[in-house]
């Protein structure tokens, strides 16, 4: 038995050294990797890289043009642009980071229930196509609607509209499990149908959730952006990058650097989610694996 466990942690450790080594030889992830760290970092250093205080106002200096002082130029009431740029990665991130979090944890629990059980698999994924026949983007403003605008109630509405997305990944990869040989092995030692759910097929179903994980954070950015562009989203006095894309509008001709510096950075982040995710697609499916090692 000692033998069989030692074995089972050489092959463990052979595995992950094995997806180590192609994430490093992965250009495209190791990109997307990058530049998501850049943008954490600016997040967590908030304080420490912003020039500015985000609110801080001086009509004077109302529409200046990017310089020495200002980077990005200033906005309408003669706030810091490149601040509230540094500042609005926060808002943003924290968004896409939180939905992830919800939408994983409910999708995973829905999707375990309804791939495994199927019973309860008719049930659970009406209601969930249900949610899906609406558009995301309309669901997401009748949502903003009743609840109102603030912060806790974007990432609620994210929460509804993506956790079917995940949930649907969970339950394919779920039903794919629940026919392999080790469940039925699990069985035949005594393994009853809650540790076979809660333990032994998720630790198989990791690699499609943490793909749809890295797309849902870029489709959460998107949409808060969306949000808070359409003025359904986090209130216009705190600084997001929907936020100040909604503030340049209205001055695209004479001041376009109020839109683009928030446009650009919003392309960045979400092209970095993508290359991210889709170099960890490459890397974490089984076919493409063993052409690679």
């Amino acid at each position: 038995m000692l033998r069989v466990t030692n074995q089972e942690s050489k092959a463990r450790g052979s595995r992950r050294f094995a997806t180590v080594r192609l994430f490093t030889r992965n250009k495209t992830a190791l990109f997307g990797a990058a530049v998501l760290l850049f943008f954490i970092v600016v997040a967590l250093g908030a304080p420490l890289i912003a020039t500015h205080r985000p609110a801080d106002m001086d009509p004077s200096l109302r529409l200046n043009k990017p310089n020495a002082v200002y980077f990005f130029g200033t906005d309408r009431f003669g706030r810091d642009l490149y601040s509230r740029v540094v500042y609005g990665s926060r808002i943003s991130l924290g968004v896409g980071l939180s939905v992830v979090a919800s939408t994983t944890i409910l999708g995973a629990l829905l999707g375990l229930l309804a791939g495994y059980f199927r019973s309860v698999d008719e049930i659970l994924m009406r209601i969930l196509d249900g949610l899906m026949a609406f558009p995301g983007i309309i669901l997401m403003i009748t949502i903003m609607a009743v609840l109102g605008s603030n912060l806790f109630n974007v990432i609620l509405a994210l929460t509804v509209v993506y956790t079917p997305r995940m949930a649907r990944v969970v339950r394919s990869a779920v039903m794919v499990q629940r026919e392999m040989t080790y469940v039925e092995a699990a069985r035949a030692a005594g393994a009853g149908d809650l540790r076979i759910l809660l333990w032994h097929i998720p630790r198989n179903c990791v690699a499609p959730v943490i793909i749809q994980a890295t797309m849902i954070f870029a489709y959460s950015v998107l949409s808060e952006s969306s949000l808070s562009f359409l003025g359904v989203g986090v209130p216009p006095e705190i600084p997001s990058w929907g936020n100040l894309l909604s503030d340049g509008k209205v001055f695209l001709r004479r001041a376009p650097w109020i839109t683009i510096f928030p446009g650009l950075t919003i392309a960045a982040c979400v092209l970095a989610l993508n290359t991210l995710g889709d170099g960890l697609r490459d890397i974490l499916d089984p076919r493409i694996r063993k052409k690679k090692i």
